[in-house]
């Protein structure tokens, strides 16, 4: 007489992580990210924030223009997502870099302008903190006529 035969169930192991290899069955896979595309979007921002210090924006915004590049080639092969949020970084870290360029621009010219060497020479006679006080006055109303 013999034994009658039943489909054999499986292991504890395997009844618990779902399957042969450890991954449950029907499972998603895991997401990929775009660090690079994440970054240019932070490192944009950054720039378009800090501009008016010239350095900061351009350090930043050139940082978020390679990495807003290298986001949108990565999400084009379709190694990546995000592809959108790289170009939005990469939009973000070049108007921080006009931005910068525009402020050492005006900054250039008033510094090389004839008021300002009129303020110079007014704040090197000024004796008394009064008189450097109406030099600064006259070369605030003199930039904006």
């Amino acid at each position: 007489m013999s034994m009658p035969s039943y489909p054999q169930q499986p292991n504890a192991d395997q009844a618990q992580y779902g399957g042969q290899y450890g991954a449950p069955y029907g499972a998603p896979e895991p997401a990929r990210s775009n660090g690079f595309a994440v970054t240019a979007l932070v490192l944009g921002l950054i720039a378009c924030l800090f501009f008016w210090t010239v350095f900061g924006g351009f350090l930043f915004g050139l940082l978020a223009l390679i990495f807003g590049i290298l986001g949108t080639l990565r999400a084009r092969q379709g190694r990546a997502p995000r592809k959108g949020m790289a170009i939005a970084g990469l939009v973000l870290g070049v108007l921080g870099l006009i931005g910068s360029v525009v402020v050492l621009i005006f900054a250039i010219s008033v510094v090389d302008s004839d008021a300002y060497k009129d303020f110079e020479s007014c704040v090197d006679k000024a004796v008394t903190q009064a008189e450097q006080d109406r030099c600064a006055e006259d070369f605030g109303e003199s930039l904006f006529k």
